[in-house]
């Protein structure tokens, strides 16, 4: 069964549609499309009807335009709507209300994609599950994951984000979640906040799409969650409160072992035990939330926690490698796809509790999009107790430079401008036996200092 026929996209759009086509997939890259995509022409750093000829002759079913591009035959596939985002958007609409899914939706300064992902793993045993892929949770990729979602879907996970005031709740609306959920609110895009109040609000603004009867999964354990309560207050949705303070989804203990977390809950009266493939306590408050809305949704407890088993964080967001090098293996925590105050703390914690054989070392990049007190926020970072079980951290960029004029003399590792200085001088800052984190925001490129740890040694299967 086709994901959409011309017919079904051009009397979901509006568009008009060239050609009697049927497509199995939605692609917005011509670097990854597959044979039978629509090819959705975004104008973003470049204009998509560049790339519509291209995406035809690697097999795109069909194309989405607003005009037809110059030099493609009269016969070309294609859907022709008035814009191309809102083409997009219409398409996601339609295809969030031709399934019977129920859905949940995710937001939060912190934790959204790793929670998203634990919620698929956490559904997946109990139906049909269709989630978003990567970080697709922006004015494009919340309809994108909408639009490919297949009608027979039962389960769906949709992650919101957000970077200005406003934004959220144009793609609720769009999602109808019957769940939502808010991870935590955090110091995270304080350029455009006056302060994390407003934050909060925006994150609350998820609720606005919530169906009829639909429930709110809130952090409990917040300076800010009687902002969030408010606004549930206003929706008169149900509330499930979760966190160390919550009542009914309590977070009781999280035990750190070498290579996994146990963590205690308290749900709905009974006591719960949960394994997660991967250290940190932040996963374990995300798995307690994730759980609440899972059951929520008329889930499985137990199926969910058999799901929650079988996830692991996935490639620069906490993932974990060994790569050997000859005084014994290295262990990377790849985390390098972002950072902000709160994630930073949370991954010092994960890298300060891995078992080490040598050092354990730090990598963190620049911060981004923290406002006036972004100098003061990094430093704040040398007093986090965590960095006490930390030998060395390397500073790179300008701003943390400022938190390492902060750190102890013996901990201070070289300050730099660039991921790509420290990445081409790798091998003269690791050795054999020691723990390695890479954190920083997403313009770093932090990726360059995992891809230059693995290059230097025999990479290994993820642990």
């Amino acid at each position: 069964m086709s994901l959409w026929t011309a017919k079904d996209a051009a009397a979901a759009t509006g568009g008009r549609a060239v050609g009697d086509w049927a497509v199995d997939g939605i692609s917005i890259d011509t670097r990854s499309l597959e044979p039978g995509d629509l090819f959705v022409a975004l104008t973003a750093a470049r204009d998509g009807h560049d790339f519509v000829a291209q995406a035809l002759e690697k097999g795109a079913g069909a194309a989405l335009v607003s005009r037809v591009p110059a030099g493609l035959p009269a016969t070309a596939p294609l859907l022709i709507v008035d814009d191309v985002q809102r083409g997009l958007e219409a398409l996601g609409r339609a295809g969030r209300a031709r399934t019977a899914a129920r859905v949940v939706a995710v937001t939060g300064s912190v934790g959204k994609t790793s929670t998203k992902e634990m919620l698929s793993a956490m559904l997946a045993p109990q139906g049909r599950t269709h989630a978003a892929v990567a970080s697709y949770n922006n004015h494009w990729g919340v309809p994108l994951t909408l639009a490919r979602m297949p009608a027979d879907t039962e389960f769906a996970v949709i992650e919101i984000g957000m970077n200005h005031p406003g934004e959220i709740a144009p793609l609720a609306r769009q999602a109808r979640p019957h769940v939502a959920m808010v991870t935590t609110v955090a110091a995270v895009h304080l350029e455009a906040f006056d302060d994390v109040a407003g934050i909060a609000r925006e994150k609350a603004a998820i609720l606005d799409g919530l169906e009829p009867g639909g429930t709110a999964v809130l952090n409990a354990d917040l300076d800010v969650s009687a902002i969030l309560g408010d606004a549930a207050a206003t929706t008169g949705c149900a509330l499930r409160w979760f966190g160390r303070s919550a009542e009914t989804y309590k977070l009781r203990s999280v035990d750190l072992t070498e290579t996994a977390t146990r963590a205690g809950f308290e749900f709905e009266g009974q006591s719960v035990t949960a394994e997660i493939r991967s250290l940190g306590a932040h996963f374990a408050m995300n798995a307690i939330g994730a759980l609440a809305a899972v059951t929520a949704l008329g889930g499985d407890l137990d199926l969910a926690l058999a799901g929650l088993a079988e996830w692991a964080p996935v490639q620069g967001r906490g993932a974990r490698f060994t790569v050997d090098l000859p005084g014994g293996p290295v262990t990377v925590l790849d985390d390098a796809y972002n950072a902000n105050p709160t994630s930073v703390a949370a991954a010092l914690e994960v890298l300060a509790a891995t078992p080490s054989d040598g050092r354990r070392i730090a990598f963190l990049g620049d911060m981004g999009e923290l406002g006036p007190d972004t100098a003061d926020l990094h430093r704040a970072l040398s007093e986090l107790p965590a960095l006490e079980k930390i030998d060395r951290v390397h500073c790179i960029g300008p701003l943390m430079q400022s938190l390492h004029a902060a750190l102890p003399e013996d901990k201070r590792g070289p300050s730099v401008e660039t991921s790509q200085q420290i990445a081409d001088e790798i091998h003269t800052h690791i050795r054999g036996g020691d723990v390695v984190l890479a954190k920083g925001s997403l313009y770093m490129q932090m990726r360059r200092v995992v891809d230059a740890i693995r290059e230097i040694g025999q990479g290994r299967s993820p642990s």
